[in-house]
């Protein structure tokens, strides 16, 4: 196959991907949440208010219900079907820093295993025609003092530590989802916002920063947009968005600057992302722009599901706290099949550590039964000045990486160009690492 075929081939996938996808519509009714008592002046809590406004737009079949200027103190929201949630470009919701104000406990994923927990801060459960729109800003409100703390159990907090391993323990033990509840006197935090089980939903123009977590987390969902956010965190795990067993997601003209993962697409943990059994699939991601964070493309490490076709192109990565540009992160303790990832005309003006890894030995390494499967990945037109490695692979002699390709490539002022542990017969065209031509 030329090279216009192959270009040909992948713009005609990425096209089928989007013509399946559909934009919510919303009838021109209107719901100002000041009219049912919200207080613009950011005193007191708003959560009734807000979340009545949403649910009379959506008991008469749906309307915008609209955030205007002003501060608004809520706790946790649920969005629901064929409600637009609009948030005006002076209007600031800042979320409680109370965990009681996110009861009553919902079904959620917390790092890729299902649980009752604290509801994420905007959260849909089976949902269809839903969006968050508008210029304005979506304060998680979390801080060294609040929601923070609970990953390491500092400030004189709890750690998250102990319920984490309980939860993972619950999840190898297939305990029964319904019988996984923590909440109150636990410690795992939420996700921002986070649809679930839902079609169709739109996140456009705002701005998210400070979620206790994971901050845009749609888990099972399908017909996911997301264009023209800003995403923006330095706590600990506040991944910018993170798609987990979803499909047909569409990732575009955004702003990344996380403690954690830019974008980092999921499909479950171990036992649990087995026992769902639903990969991530028909991933476009482009015209972005990512600042710090641990990877801008990452793919994993919950990633038991597998995860298939994503398309992550025209990017731009631009920060020397960027660790890397895209990350592939697994073990045999996840499993899980990765393969047809097509990453093409992406420029890193600078980063820290690699241009692109593929990593099996992530976290507990080759540990387990469940034989990961990378295969599949190709690199186009790449463009990127300065980290340890160009490209760097370690993967097991008893599951190699496979078809990996890249072509048309120019990497700068790097350390050492390429580190490869187990794969077989990589192919690079014009590949050009500190001036010299790579041929391997």
């Amino acid at each position: 196959m030329t090279k216009k075929q192959m270009t040909d081939k992948i713009n005609d996938e990425i096209d089928d991907i989007l013509q399946q996808m559909k934009a919510p519509v919303f009838p021109d009714r209107e719901f100002n949440v000041t009219q049912y008592g919200a207080d613009p002046q950011g005193k007191e809590l708003s959560t009734k208010a807000i979340q009545t406004a949403i649910d009379d737009a959506h008991r008469l079949k749906g309307g915008r219900v609209h955030i205007p200027s002003g501060t608004f103190l809520t706790g946790a929201l649920e969005l629901k079907s064929n409600v637009e949630l609009h948030v005006h470009e002076d209007a600031y919701v800042k979320f409680s820093q109370e965990p009681a104000h996110y009861l009553p406990l919902v079904l959620t994923r917390y790092e890729g295993i299902e649980l009752y927990n604290y509801s994420p801060l905007i959260y849909a459960h089976h949902a269809e025609n839903m969006a968050i729109t508008g210029a304005g800003t979506l304060d998680g409100s979390g801080d060294e003092h609040h929601w923070w703390p609970w990953k390491y159990g500092t400030n004189g907090q709890p750690s998250q530590e102990r319920d984490r391993e309980l939860l993972f323990d619950m999840a190898e033990k297939r305990i029964p989802v319904k019988e996984r509840i923590f909440g109150e006197g636990h410690y795992l935090r939420s996700s921002f916002i986070q649809p679930y089980e839902c079609r169709n939903v739109l996140i456009e123009g705002v701005t998210v920063k400070d979620s206790p977590m994971w901050q845009i987390h749609p888990v099972l969902s399908e017909n996911v947009i997301i264009r023209q956010v800003n995403v923006i965190g330095h706590g600990p795990n506040t991944d910018g968005v993170n798609p987990e067993s979803c499909r047909n997601v569409l990732i575009e003209e955004c702003y990344f600057d996380n403690g954690d993962d830019c974008i980092a697409i999921k499909s479950g943990r171990n036992e649990d992302g087995r026992r769902i059994g639903v990969p991530s699939e028909n991933i476009v991601i482009r015209k972005n722009e990512m600042r710090d964070g641990h990877g801008g493309v990452t793919i994993g490490s919950e990633i038991s599901g597998g995860v298939r076709y994503v398309y992550a192109e025209d990017n731009l990565m631009d920060s020397p706290n960027l660790d890397r540009a895209l990350r592939i992160k697994t073990n045999s303790v996840r499993g899980g099949t990765i393969e047809h990832i097509y990453f093409k005309n992406n420029t890193i003006k600078s980063l820290k550590h690699e241009v692109v890894c593929i990593d099996m030995m992530y976290e507990e390494g080759d540990a387990g039964p469940h034989r990961p499967v990378v295969r599949h990945i190709e690199i186009e037109g790449l463009r990127s000045k300065g980290g340890r490695y160009g490209v760097k692979i370690e993967a097991y002699a008893h599951s190699p990486v496979t078809h990996f390709k890249m072509k048309d490539c120019v990497i700068d002022d790097v350390t050492y160009p390429l580190s490869l542990k187990h794969a077989v017969s990589p192919f690079f065209q014009k590949v050009i690492v500190n001036g010299e031509e790579m041929n391997q």
